[in-house]
């Protein structure tokens, strides 16, 4: 480490903890920003429907952020490398602030739909930000002593977010589920603006606007599949096999521009990494199983169980503080030896083992068995959620940390996206199904998913048969997982050791000038 500002270099580590600490508070800030609004405003939909009406276009007020927020991160990464993460990552905050404080103000659905959009294209460049900036900051070797603490947070959105928008609806009004974003944005930004140092970039280089839009395009348009497929629109649809075939033109053409421009929005040379390569894919299942377990295990404890839909985010505390617990552990265990392909490993060993378990889940499994495999399926996912950035970030120079970190992010994303729709599919068909074999074929058309109030309504009978329906259908989505996350332990027994840069012999820290009297 080299000294700066006329200080020895071991006054700069030294101080290092302290001033690492200060900065990742207004990080966390804006990310739980990120994390936290799809949660609070879907609790909150059922009553701005209810004010602005409009429900036939009340999936679109999920899908433009959804959308936004997808298409926009690879830029907001390569923004960051060209121009100054810092400088990047303040700009996106005021776009989502702009977009937070826009919906709160709506008056109808096409604005809120309009303004869901502005406010997912600052959400792309919040949780990028985050990473990249942490990856400038703390040498690979370090960071794993504060990986847990994305984790926890990711965790805090989970469980609070829905508790948080019921109740903000309920006494505030739900254009507050919006404006609540203004006074927590506007104190990480001013956090971040003073105690932020990251050297000035100033790139020569143009932005590949060609790059960036056939992106753009490819994203939107598996974002839509997976949205619209099997919902919509039919899965063989002339809409749905339009959009798979611009997806996969727009996405063909974006791989042939980027090997021509001079510095593409995506440096295609990162992939040729093997580490870098293997953690895509790891990311992407990880995506495809978390939040495909995310969404049908509250569904089979609300139908199933009996549990209470009031607080939905709970149901999930077994995975959540299982997941949060071990990547706490494996962050630190990481930080002092320097080693890390036993987590990847023992993570996509447990996640397997973990969505088997919940596999065979039916309509006499208690709470307590099915918490305990949530608890399995949650260690490993803390072992992968931040290890997986880590080792990506390690793969890569510093000039493609942002890169690396939206790939990474996006992949993650792309998988969540794919996961529950295919899940979804999965379980909707097995349901239907289930339900026509055992109640007629009438009754399947109720639907693969019945609400509480739905499900009283039906005679004893009946329920029994959806119930098993449910459970049925579980099985199959979380076979499914099971089977997708052996791929994820494949990939990870081909992880190359690579020692983390910063710790004894692994190389500088990649983040040392952040104390210079250059920084802004």
């Amino acid at each position: 480490m080299e000294a700066t500002a006329g200080k020895p270099a071991a006054v700069d580590e030294a101080a290092r903890p302290r001033s690492v600490r200060v900065v990742l508070l207004p990080l966390m800030i804006a990310m739980l920003l990120s994390m936290l609004d799809t949660m609070i405003v879907g609790t909150a939909m059922p009553t701005i429907v209810g004010e602005l009406g409009g429900l036939e276009h009340l999936s679109w007020v999920v899908t433009a952020y959804t959308l936004a927020t997808a298409a926009s991160t690879p830029v907001w990464g390569k923004l960051g490398d060209m121009y100054g993460r810092k400088g990047t990552f303040l700009v996106a905050i005021v776009i989502f602030l702009i977009g937070s404080a826009l919906s709160g103000m709506a008056q109808d659905m096409g604005q809120l739909i309009g303004f869901r959009a502005v406010q997912g294209l600052g959400a792309g460049g919040l949780m990028v930000g985050v990473m990249a900036i942490m990856g400038e900051l703390i040498p690979p070797r370090e960071r794993g002593k504060y990986q847990g603490m994305i984790t926890s947070v990711m965790a805090l959105a989970m469980i609070g977010g829905p508790l948080v928008g019921g109740t903000i609806t309920d006494h505030l009004g739900w254009r507050w589920s919006f404006y609540i974003n203004l006074p927590l944005g506007a104190i990480a930004l001013a956090m971040i603006s003073a105690v932020l140092h990251l050297p000035v970039k100033r790139s020569r280089s143009s932005v590949d606007y060609s790059g960036a839009g056939l992106l753009t395009v490819g994203i939107t348009s598996i974002v839509l599949v997976t949205t619209w497929g099997g919902t919509e629109y039919a899965w063989g649809s002339a809409t749905i096999t339009g959009l798979i075939a611009l997806g996969a033109a727009a996405l063909a053409a974006f791989l042939f521009v980027e090997t021509k421009a001079a510095d593409p929005v995506v440096p295609l040379h990162i992939f040729r990494t093997r580490n870098f390569a293997l953690m895509s894919v790891t990311g992407f299942l990880t995506g495809f199983v978390m939040f495909g377990a995310v969404l049908f295990l509250p569904l089979f404890q609300q139908s199933v169980q009996g549990a209470s839909a009031t607080n939905s985010g709970l149901l999930l505390l077994p995975m959540l503080v299982s997941m949060m617990l071990v990547s706490l552990f494996a962050g630190r265990a990481t930080s002092s030896s320097g080693k890390y392909k036993i987590f990847p490993i023992a993570g996509s060993a447990l996640m397997v083992a973990g969505l088997y378990l919940l596999a065979q889940m039916d309509t006499g499994t208690s709470r307590l068995t099915s918490g305990l495999s949530m608890a399995v399926l949650g260690a490993g996912m803390g072992f992968l959620m931040q290890i997986v950035m880590l080792i990506a970030q390690n793969s890569v120079g510093n000039a493609d940390m942002g890169v690396a970190s939206s790939s990474i992010t996006l992949f993650r994303t792309l998988g969540s996206s794919f996961g529950v729709a295919i899940m979804g599919a999965i379980f909707n068909h097995r349901v239907q199904d289930v339900m026509a074999e055992r109640v007629g074929d009438g009754a399947a058309l109720h639907g693969a998913q019945l609400d509480a109030a739905s499900l009283a309504k039906l005679d004893a009978s009946t329920r029994a048969a959806y119930q098993y329906a449910v459970s049925a259908g579980t099985h199959s989505a979380f076979l499914l997982g099971s089977a997708v996350a052996v791929i994820a332990f494949l990939a990870a027994l081909c992880v190359k050791e690579v020692p983390l840069k910063g710790g004894a012999g692994g190389g500088a820290a990649p983040g040392r000038t952040r104390t210079t009297a250059s920084a802004v």
